[in-house]
């Protein structure tokens, strides 16, 4: 089989994208991959390290003012002829977008030569691009019920996030053996995402201050352009206070903490799920179409998950929530059992055999 994988811009679409690659690896040994995104975007530089073919369309979003949004709109125009060609070089069995820009043209581009097309959709408010490409495409996955019940119910399956299948199947570390923190002490890791947050970061100091006389141990993640300051200025707190620029094995602390409190980033919050960790949740309101919130509100109302709004964040009433948390285990357990019962852990497997199904019906 031959697949053609699309995911553009920003990590959300490109490490799902990664993870079902690998796992159809997995099933197929034979299988032929060819990536397709931007030029100059993180899939540019992330996929060909990672020894995949990849082809690079000069493609921007549809975003600025309107004279821009018209030029932009004449580069993607252009993007469809160079699809094409990608297709006809190629010759796939199938097309599957992730989102970002480049999705559009490519799985566009193949719905129009009649190759079979799939769309995955990461979060609860559907993306710009898979917007354009609802009616075009054969199937769409999500990993939310609020996109599906937006999405034409006859061809859409909520089958979840691909990530959530990776983080399942891993050997994880342990947070106590990591970080040399004593077994009976609970643990509560902060993460604002890979880069951090500025705003929460100012929040944090007063509230890291208050939680060192406190019977746990708090891992925080400041984000590498915070790191040093954060230091600097909390340079005198105790030893349960553990300062960190950056984690590259998330999936083991959300799996070992008693508490994670992190963003609602679709990936995130497949590997919370997945994991059946307990978590308090700030989501990130500097995103396209506050669909952070409307990520963390599924796990809200499922009563998987607690939440604290940015713009309702200060220092007392973090504290606070994280402490009420901590001190009752019947209600940390109930966050991690309804987190476990919305989790997709098969979703790549499902995934897989969507695919396959789509190939039988064309």
């Amino acid at each position: 089989m031959k697949i053609i994988v699309s995911a553009g811009g920003t990590g959300g679409h490109l490490y799902p994208a990664l993870a079902l690659v690998d796992y159809i690896k997995t099933q197929d040994k034979n299988t032929e991959f060819l990536f397709v995104g931007t030029t100059d975007r993180l899939e540019s530089q992330v996929v060909p390290q990672m020894g995949y073919e990849y082809r690079g369309l000069h493609v921007k979003g549809l975003v600025g003012n309107p004279l821009q949004k018209i030029k932009n709109a004449m580069i993607f125009v252009k993007s469809l002829k160079q699809s094409k060609q990608i297709l006809k070089d190629f010759q796939p069995d199938i097309v599957i977008g992730f989102g970002g820009y480049p999705s559009a043209s490519i799985v566009l581009a193949a719905a129009k030569m009649g190759i079979p097309t799939m769309i995955h959709e990461q979060n609860s408010i559907i993306g710009l691009t898979n917007k354009i490409l609802i009616k075009k495409v054969d199937k769409i996955v999500c990993c939310y019920q609020k996109a599906y019940n937006e999405f034409p119910h006859e061809k859409t399956v909520l089958l979840g996030n691909p990530r959530a299948s990776v983080v399942s199947s891993r050997r994880l570390q342990d947070i106590h053996h990591l970080y040399q923190i004593p077994r009976d002490r609970k643990t509560v890791v902060i993460v604002m995402g890979s880069l951090g947050s500025s705003s929460v970061n100012t929040v944090m100091k007063e509230a890291l201050r208050d939680m060192q006389h406190d019977a746990y141990d708090v891992i925080y993640v400041t984000g590498k352009n915070y790191y040093e300051s954060m230091r600097a200025d909390l340079h005198d707190l105790n030893s349960s206070i553990h300062l960190v620029d950056y984690i590259d094995d998330m999936p083991s602390l959300i799996a070992s903490c008693d508490l994670i409190v992190s963003r609602a980033g679709a990936t995130t919050l497949a590997e919370i799920t997945a994991l059946g960790a307990a978590s308090l949740i700030i989501p990130s309101p500097y995103v396209v179409a506050n669909h952070q919130e409307y990520n963390a509100k599924e796990l809200v109302d499922a009563t998987a998950a607690r939440w604290i709004l940015e713009k309702d964040l200060d220092a007392k009433t973090f504290v606070k929530e994280v402490r009420d948390l901590l001190g009752h285990t019947e209600l940390l357990n109930d966050l991690k059992n309804h987190a476990k019962e919305l989790g997709k852990p098969h979703a790549c497997q499902d995934i897989y055999q969507e695919m396959l199904k789509t190939l039988e019906r064309k």
